[in-house]
Formats: structure tokens, C-alpha cells, sequence
């Protein structure tokens, strides 16, 4: 059999992997600003590995947004595709696109102990869904699903978008500061990278503070090293996190576990283990308990997209012999 080949595209950085007997193989990171298209990505990566156009027969390619039909354009970079020129182009048989974050909810199969680690404690009830979430360029969230014959199912959608939820009266009073900018308020205005920044500079109108923070990365910093202003907006953020996540749990009856993915929130990882996370998590009113014993884990793992890219396209071509 010929190499297949897996990649996972955001809008900085096309990450790719040769996917052979089950396992990633060479994997690279181009940054998509230096290409026109996927196939011009791609045949660098090939070519780099000394491979030509036709030595890869599939290609599964997680993508960020609603996937369907011949055509699909990134959300996040300048890149097109049309499904047939692509496979013309690089002598592709099959072609599997997949949304992001499916591939990020499949990349949960192959977790090593060592790649996650425990927010909230609990064990996942077999046969229950389990919730991947995730801040990073946008708020991602998938759905996971354990199938009868050993397979796995992710469900796709736009749970970045819902409306953000207001637990409290200072949450409240942040949320008319924010509508007061933006109108529509979603959870992705704060929980992703950019949000993260957002939310710093609501804080700061509403309390009246000049802001000093210019980057996401700043406001981070600083609160690490225990500024006041900048450790509340981190605080609040984690609290945001978990009710959206929460939300989630009690919408799918998600008792399989919760994921916490994406490159946000491992840059903090023991700030946000010890925040209000599992406290707002768990806050729903009459249906608090529901939450006892639902396990909460922040991946460290570094190419869970990938990883789930290969687990598609492997159960894709499984299911078509």
C-alpha cells in the first residue's frame, strides 16, 4: 500500500505527517502565509522528504469550518481547494476532509497517561459522550463518541459561536461592557487567544484601569507573575471556560469526560488547575450534582489533530473495503 499523508491546517501554521501502520511519521509545520494553496504546501513537504506527486494514494486533511461539498475555503488563512483539482494536481485516490475539530476530538483516542493532565477527578462512563473543548485562534468544541464495533464517531460543530453565559453580577456587568463593543456576544469573543485580550481590556473600562497590556501573551505573563489586574482577567477567563464547557456537559450528557485542548490554556496549566475552573464547571443550580465524578483533563499532547487525521482516514478506507 502506498503512504498516506495527514495534516492539520489553522490559520498560522499547516501542520503535516506521513501516517503509516498506524502512527505519524515526518512531521513538519509550514507556516501557510509562504504558500499559495494546500498543494503547494504539500509538494514542499514532499519534496522535502525526497517524495514525489503520486507517492501518497489518501490524504486526510483537518480543516477549520463547516466541510461539505467540491469546493472549501479556510476559515482562518487565504487558502482555497477544490477537491478534484487536488487530487489531479498531487495523484491523489482519496481525499477526506474532515473539520478540525473532529480530528481534535479522534486525536483523544490516542492519548498517552502522560499527555493529559487531571482538572477535575472522576472516571468516564463508558458509552457516554465526552466533550473536547478548546481555546486557541478561535473556540473549538467537538463531540466524542465510542461506536459499538470499536470505532470512534466525532461530531462536528460551531460551539465556539454560542452565546457567552453570565453566572454573576460581575460577569454580568463584563458582558454589557463587551455587548457595548461588539454587539453580539459569543464565547469565542473571550475564550481564544485574541479574547483572552479582549476580556483584559473590558476589565480594565469597567473598573476604570489604563491599560498597560498590548498582547494575549502579555496579559498571561503578567498574570503570572501576580499582577492584580491581569491575574483577575486570567482568573475570569478560566471561570468563562468553565461554564461554556459546562454547558456542554449538560446539553450532551457528556459524563464521558471533558478534554481541554488547544494552545491557550497549556501555557498556564498549573494557574489554571488551581483557578475557578471546576467550581464554575460544576455551578448549574439544581443540577450541580450532575457533575460528581465527570473528569476534566488539559492535554499537553503535541499533534492531537494529526493524531486524529490519521485515526479518520484510517477508519474511512477501513469502511470502504
Amino acid at each position: 500500500m502506498k503512504l498516506a499523508l495527514v495534516g492539520d491546517i489553522g490559520g498560522t501554521n499547516a501542520r503535516f505527517a506521513l501516517w503509516r501502520d498506524e502512527r505519524l511519521e515526518s512531521v513538519r509545520v509550514l507556516a501557510t502565509a509562504d504558500f499559495t494553496c494546500p498543494e503547494q504546501a504539500i509538494a514542499r513537504y514532499l519534496a522535502d522528504l525526497g517524495l514525489a506527486p503520486g507517492s501518497v494514494a489518501a490524504v486526510c486533511l483537518a480543516c477549520a469550518g463547516p466541510v461539505s461539498g467540491e469546493h472549501f475555503r479556510f476559515t482562518n488563512n487565504h487558502w482555497r481547494l477544490a477537491r478534484t483539482a487536488f487530487c489531479r494536481e498531487l495523484q491523489v485516490d482519496e481525499l477526506l476532509l474532515i473539520n478540525d475539530f473532529s480530528a481534535m476530538a479522534l486525536g483523544m483516542t490516542r492519548l498517552r497517561e502522560h499527555e493529559r493532565l487531571q482538572v477535575c477527578p472522576g472516571i468516564a462512563e463508558p458509552g457516554s459522550p465526552a466533550v473536547v473543548i478548546g481555546p486557541g485562534t478561535g473556540l473549538g468544541v467537538g463531540t466524542l463518541l465510542a461506536l459499538d464495533d470499536g470505532r470512534w464517531q466525532a461530531l462536528p460543530g460551531e460551539g465556539g459561536h454560542v452565546d457567552l453565559p453570565i453566572g454573576s453580577l460581575r460577569e454580568a456587568a463584563l458582558w454589557q461592557q463587551l455587548f457595548s463593543q461588539l454587539g453580539h456576544v459569543r464565547a469565542e469573543d473571550v475564550l481564544s487567544g485574541s479574547g483572552l485580550l479582549q476580556l483584559y481590556r473590558a476589565v480594565c473600562a469597567l473598573d476604570g484601569h489604563a491599560p498597560r497590556l498590548a498582547s494575549p501573551a502579555e496579559v498571561s505573563a503578567a498574570a503570572l507573575a501576580g499582577e492584580p489586574v491581569a491575574v483577575e482577567v486570567l482568573e475570569q477567563f478560566c471561570a468563562w471556560l468553565g461554564r461554556v464547557a459546562g454547558n456542554n456537559v449538560l446539553t450532551l450528557g457528556a459524563r464521558g469526560g471533558v478534554y481541554i485542548v488547544g494552545g491557550v490554556v497549556p501555557r498556564f496549566a498549573a494557574f489554571f488547575q488551581a483557578s475557578g475552573f471546576a467550581r464554575s464547571f460544576s455551578s448549574k443550580g439544581c443540577m450541580s450534582g450532575y457533575f460528581e465524578g465527570v473528569p476534566v483533563w488539559l492535554v499537553t499532547a503535541e499533534y492531537p489533530g494529526l493524531e486524529g487525521a490519521g485515526v479518520a482516514l484510517q477508519q474511512a478506507l477501513a469502511s470502504a473495503l
